[in-house]
């Protein structure tokens, strides 16, 4: 058995040659409940599967240099093997309660493979079998040892999804829906009985005539007209108050490590005069996309990916221009409000009525024009895991920035927006 030394710099690549991808996994309630790791190899340009999964192997071994923790916070992380990867002890750096070993389709079923798979299995670790197009006595040998069944509904007709679908249902076996990019997607894969779905049809604006925004919603823009109008903080303070739950959510969110206020903040008042206007501005925008009592049925990801965006946009401007505060900080607000469409189901130039911004932010928003329009482009290929390494690579090098440079912002845009959730949730 293939055997991993974390030492060996020859054998073993390090993170800092990688492109980091977490895609989002969605239970029936469309809460958050795990991420597929993608790890793609910034080395070899259009890549193909087989150096991502050498790339794959490169991370797990260095998993303690990867804080996987910190890239999926509480959820799972589903990570790509194949048959190289399975036999060798890669695996063993991973923690069974935290991982779901994906089982590609090129690997080949053998009496070696099937043996591996039970003994892993055995001791804690849950399989998923990726790609599954049709039953098969490869798919049968493997059944009894896996928990989750991916099938890729991209290119699928409806007849053929349902016919699938059927052949495919078993007792214990939960089916995955991969690659869901519509609302009808998702609701066809609901009616057929799959528990997971992957894929960013959830991040994508859908338009709602006569939608009404909650009352934490409500409360929130009017104290963010206050911020802007320049209104006096005894108004904004009553303004806050005037709403418990919202002041208690702003309260349990302003007072997290990730804010790093120094001392802990009792009331709204010190809020106030402690995080200052801008920053109380950045945790309303948190807030607008908090859905309090989901807490059974999944983190919220609108919220997640919003707030990963806010801060991964920050810290790749504050590497680009280095002691620039407000550049970093408008950045953030960014990519908070790129998600806003969604949040709200309005076009984005309705939501830019209603809110004042800059005309750069406008441009960014609106456009993908800008520095920040051109950073928000690069962060949306990097969620996606963009398939052309080469030209992800050039855009990353246009703003003089490194693949490592971006992977340590992803690392700790991840962490942090792991811990703003936990707390705004």
């Amino acid at each position: 058995m293939m055997t991993a030394n974390p030492e060996d710099e020859s054998g073993i690549e390090r993170l800092k040659d990688f492109f980091l991808a977490r895609q989002p996994i969605l239970n029936r309630q469309q809460g958050l409940v795990a991420y597929e790791l993608l790890f793609r190899d910034a080395e070899r340009g259009t890549a193909g599967v087989k150096d991502d999964l050498t790339a794959t192997a490169s991370v797990i071994a260095h998993a303690s240099e990867l804080g996987l923790a910190n890239v999926i916070g509480s959820a799972r992380g589903f990570v790509n093997i194949d048959s190289t990867v399975l036999m060798s002890d890669f695996v063993n750096f991973l923690p069974p309660d935290q991982v779901v070993l994906e089982i590609l389709e090129t690997v080949k079923v053998t009496d070696a493979v099937v043996s591996r798979v039970e003994d892993l299995a055995r001791r804690g670790y849950v399989f998923a079998l990726d790609d599954v197009i049709a039953d098969s006595p490869d798919l049968r040998r493997l059944m009894p040892h896996v928990a989750i069944i991916k099938v890729d509904i991209f290119g699928m007709d409806e007849r053929q999804l349902r016919s699938l679908s059927t052949q495919l249902r078993s007792g214990s076996k939960k089916m995955l829906a991969e690659k869901v990019e519509t609302l009808e997607q998702f609701k066809l894969c609901l009616d057929l009985g799959f528990e997971y779905f992957q894929g960013y049809y959830f991040a994508k604006p859908v338009v709602m005539s006569g939608k009404k925004l909650s009352p934490s919603q409500l409360g929130i823009l009017r104290i963010m007209s206050q911020l802007a109008s320049d209104a006096d903080n005894g108004v904004i303070e009553q303004t806050v108050k005037s709403d418990a739950a919202l002041g208690l959510m702003l309260l349990r969110l302003v007072n997290t490590p990730a804010i790093g206020a120094g001392r802990r903040i009792e009331t709204l008042g010190q809020a106030l005069a402690i995080l200052g206007r801008r920053q109380l501005e950045r945790w309303l925008q948190i807030l607008l996309y908090a859905e309090p009592g989901k807490h059974d049925r999944g983190m919220s990801p609108l919220l997640l990916l919003a707030t990963t965006r806010g801060k991964l946009l920050e810290l790749l401007v504050q590497a680009i221009h280095p002691g620039k505060r407000a550049l970093a900080e408008t950045a953030f607000t960014v990519g908070i409000m790129s998600l806003m469409d969604v949040l709200f189901s309005s076009p984005m130039e309705k939501i830019l009525e209603q809110i004042a911004v800059s005309d750069d932010v406008r441009n960014a928003l609106l456009a993908r024009e800008g520095l920040y329009g051109r950073m928000l482009d690069l962060v949306e290929q990097l969620e996606r895991g963009h398939d052309d390494h080469a030209a992800l690579a050039d855009a990353i090098s246009a703003h003089g920035l490194s693949v490592e440079d971006v992977c340590n912002a992803q690392l700790a845009a991840f962490e942090w927006s792991n811990e703003v959730t936990r707390s705004a949730s």
